[in-house]
């Protein structure tokens, strides 16, 4: 039995093998990838390294095994179809016979366009009867803190959020809670509502991002049109701007705002506050 990781050397990829690392040995661990050498490193660990492509069904005939509990990481490239990619590992892990399949799917709150792709993969999952879990992962801290450089350049968080606020933690902490799945007992058929302990407001990521620089951050909240329009002034494709700028607008609703406790309960841990993500993302 392997625990198997596609997407692996994605942000989060990285994070939940590393964080299996540390419980498992490396050889019980198998890293999903289109580019090896981007996992040199963790094969030269002992971590078995596998070559697939969500676009090419053909390279996971045979990856998983009978009694593999499989991480299927939600694909990034928006124009191909990822209801369809993801589609391909799920019939994969059917035909092998998996114990279980968890899925990094959005909050079941969200309507906001992003989240159709994951309700149809969701649609998916649970029509193939796989067992699954469904990790519906909020926003990471990451979306905000690694891009920093033009809120600081102009002194302002510019969002379309309005007074909205958002439960958000870090790549870390999601990676905490898919490793608990994968390693744990008793989450067949759950789904988990993931977010941050605390939410926050614009207003007050301005404020934090204020306190530590000692300079004046401003929020200017602006409408989806116009941020879809900054977006794309930035050099961002059109359809990806409307689709950021339509997230914001489900933020101002409360839509990503979640409160379950599932994260932080998965962990084992409380989940890392926005204050410690703005302070790393200062130093580098």
């Amino acid at each position: 039995m392997s625990i198997v990781v596609t997407g692996a050397s994605g942000k989060l990829g990285r994070h939940v093998v590393e964080q299996l690392l540390e419980k498992l040995p490396a050889r019980q661990v198998t890293a999903v990838v289109r580019s090896p050498e981007k996992v040199a490193d963790l094969a030269e660990r002992g971590v078995r390294v596998a070559v697939a492509d969500y676009n090419a069904p053909e390279t996971f005939d045979g990856l998983f095994a009978a009694g593999d509990k499989v991480l299927l990481i939600s694909g990034n490239e928006f124009d191909k179809g990822r209801v369809r990619q993801h589609s391909v590992v799920i019939d994969a892990a059917k035909a092998a016979g998996v114990a279980l399949l968890a899925y990094t799917s959005a909050p079941g709150s969200l309507t906001a366009s992003l989240a159709d792709d994951h309700r149809g993969t969701e649609r998916a999952l649970l029509d193939s009867r796989v067992p699954y879990v469904l990790l519906r992962n909020g926003w990471y801290h990451e979306n905000y803190t690694e891009n920093l450089a033009p809120v600081l350049e102009h002194g302002a968080v510019v969002a379309a959020a309005g007074e909205g606020r958002i439960s958000t933690a870090s790549r870390a902490d999601y990676a905490a809670a898919a490793v608990a799945v994968l390693t744990g007992e008793g989450h067949e058929n759950a789904t988990y509502e993931l977010g941050g302990d605390e939410a926050w407001s614009f207003a007050e990521y301005a404020a934090e991002l204020s306190r530590q620089t000692g300079r004046e951050i401003a929020y200017n909240p602006v409408t989806p049109e116009a941020l879809t329009g900054i977006l794309a002034g930035a050099g961002l494709p059109e359809p990806a701007a409307a689709m950021f700028a339509d997230v914001d607008a489900a933020i101002a609703k409360g839509e990503l705002a979640v409160d379950s406790g599932d994260l932080s309960r998965l962990a084992g841990r409380p989940t890392t506050p926005l204050s410690e993500a703005v302070a790393a993302a200062l130093k580098d």
